[in-house]
């Protein structure tokens, strides 16, 4: 961030990439929108004969999965949905930096040189993960522990390809990864194409 940044309020953008359920990658096309003050987002992405919507609204996570647009195949909520979308929106922050500053809401536990602690608080909801920064200070993953399917998993998000823009060093590159005793689950991989500040409509 540079000196006296303002802070962002919301974001939109749009993404390719790939994603993948199982075996097999797919193509993926995707748009999001970030509340940054109050937290919450708004993802939609398409694969192809799949659409899928992640929302963290006013404390309250929903996916929906549709195949064909048509038949819905996932509709999951409740106190588990509601961790991981927070998780989502934390892990997502290096896209809206200003969110990582110290507030009411969230602050940060030193580790060493390289990693932080961050806990942030949305309504009733507490939740915590670990930052890690290169040496120039951009951050490369956030360790964290999600729910998948019941028990809580080992999860890491990637970030890369930083560039600038409206003054701050975002990632163009993120990656979602499960952490499993089974071996590590790598399900997407997005590039953003086209991110806006502070224009709170849709493309």
């Amino acid at each position: 961030l540079t000196e006296n940044q303002s802070y962002i309020s919301y974001v939109r953008l749009q993404h390719g990439g790939e994603f993948r359920a199982s075996k097999n990658w797919a193509s993926i096309k995707g748009e999001q929108y970030f509340t940054v003050q109050t937290p919450g987002f708004v993802w939609s992405g398409k694969v192809p004969l799949f659409s899928a919507k992640d929302v963290y609204i006013d404390g309250n996570g929903n996916l929906k999965v549709k195949l064909l647009s048509l038949i819905k195949i996932v509709d999951a909520k409740g106190r588990e949905t509601d961790q991981g979308e927070l998780l989502r929106w934390l892990g997502e922050s290096p896209l809206f930096p200003t969110a990582l500053l110290p507030s009411e809401n969230l602050r940060w536990e030193p580790i060493d040189n390289n990693s932080a602690k961050v806990i942030f608080t949305d309504k009733n909801l507490t939740v915590d993960g670990i930052f890690y920064f290169n040496e120039e200070g951009q951050i490369t993953q956030f360790k964290t522990k999600r729910y998948k399917d019941k028990p809580l998993e080992n999860f890491t998000g990637h970030c890369g390809d930083y560039r600038t823009v409206d003054g701050m060093k975002v990632p163009f590159y993120l990656e979602a990864t499960w952490n499993l005793e089974s071996g590590d689950f790598s399900y997407a991989k997005f590039k953003v194409e086209k991110i806006e500040y502070n224009n709170p409509s849709k493309f």
